[in-house]
């Protein structure tokens, strides 16, 4: 983390002994249901994205912060995550952009404030035999058209990656193909490519390396090795929460985002480290879908925590071409400075 963005943390965390108690009070009760020094995390579920939080756990980052973690839900579904987080049953939601920006459309205190990904981690996995005429992507693209599509449900962003793709191609999803919602649980999709109830997939890593590692398919599309050059350096997996919880809680906010960039400094480093803890991670996923894993996982983290104007720019753009969000606000209004 830079000096200079350690210390806007740490002066967003000094605020909170600005506020008036009757304040932090009413902000807690509007914003947050758990005691301080405590944050409830509720993620979609155990994908590469959310990596970095198992390694602030695992390697004691949270607790060297201060912090200590409540609930840790797996919710399923980001619209899950993000009603969670209005209840004030979770303080911080992990999902991805499709997420936020939903959660912004109708709810004015969406706030974004951790990057955790900054590659489109989403691909496009074909049963093992599936071929196309050409390599462009539209010609693979137009390949799929006909075909049933998993993916993890609507408004998600498995979903939109096969809206932005067949939009490239001239074609519109929802008449072209029948996408199959199968929920966030690798294991079914797998399950369902394998029976031939879909014939491709669109989810998040690693369920392309499984799908290798088992024979069961191969990866076709993956924006994050660069194939759909719209999407590439997109922010995708991250952290939001509510102004609200921002208030209450700005010290115990900061020690998380503290903790998660210690986190994508650990990816950095030593790479036979990070394949230990992500094979305890994915404790289901197979060694060659482990080691085909590491180099893609540390090329798509981003360096810190910060939300860059950059990847946001990229990830609004995508959002709001493909109408799956009707307008998305500004980085300056999402972002507060203290992440950026």
């Amino acid at each position: 983390m830079s000096p200079s963005r350690r210390t806007l943390l740490k002066a967003f965390a000094a605020s909170s002994a600005l506020l008036s108690p009757t304040l932090l009070s009413a902000c807690s009760s509007a914003g947050s249901a758990t005691r301080g020094g405590t944050l409830n995390i509720g993620q979609i579920s155990d994908s590469v994205a959310f990596f970095p939080l198992f390694i602030a756990e695992k390697r004691g980052f949270f607790e060297d912060e201060g912090l200590s973690l409540g609930d840790r839900p797996r919710l399923g579904t980001g619209a899950k995550v993000a009603a969670a987080l209005k209840s004030g049953s979770i303080d911080i939601g992990a999902g991805v952009m499709t997420d936020v920006l939903n959660l912004a459309e109708n709810d004015s205190q969406a706030r974004l404030t951790t990057s955790l990904v900054t590659e489109y981690y989403v691909d496009i996995v074909v049963k093992k035999g599936f071929s196309a005429k050409g390599s462009s992507i539209e010609e693979k693209t137009r390949a799929l058209a006909g075909g049933k599509i998993g993916i993890t449900g609507p408004g998600s962003g498995t979903e939109a990656l096969v809206n932005h793709l067949f939009g490239l191609a001239g074609l519109d999803a929802r008449k072209d193909a029948t996408l199959v919602n199968l929920g966030a649980v690798s294991s079914a999709a797998l399950g369902a490519l394998k029976a031939g109830r879909v014939d491709a997939l669109a989810f998040f890593q690693p369920i392309g390396q499984q799908a290798e590692a088992a024979g069961i398919g191969e990866i076709y599309i993956s924006p994050a090795a660069g194939d759909v050059p719209s999407l590439s350096g997109a922010l995708h997996g991250v952290a939001f929460t509510r102004s609200g919880v921002l208030e209450a809680k700005s010290a115990e906010i900061a020690s998380f985002q503290s903790a998660i960039d210690r986190s994508l400094e650990f990816i950095a480093g030593d790479a036979s480290r990070v394949r230990d803890l992500l094979g305890e991670y994915l404790s289901s996923a197979p060694g060659p879908a482990l080691d085909a894993l590491v180099p893609i996982l540390r090329k798509e983290s981003p360096a810190s925590a910060a939300v860059t104007g950059k990847g946001y720019g990229i990830a609004r753009r995508f959002h709001v071409d493909s109408g799956l969000v009707a307008k998305a606000p500004s980085y300056e209004k999402l972002v507060p400075e203290s992440f950026r």
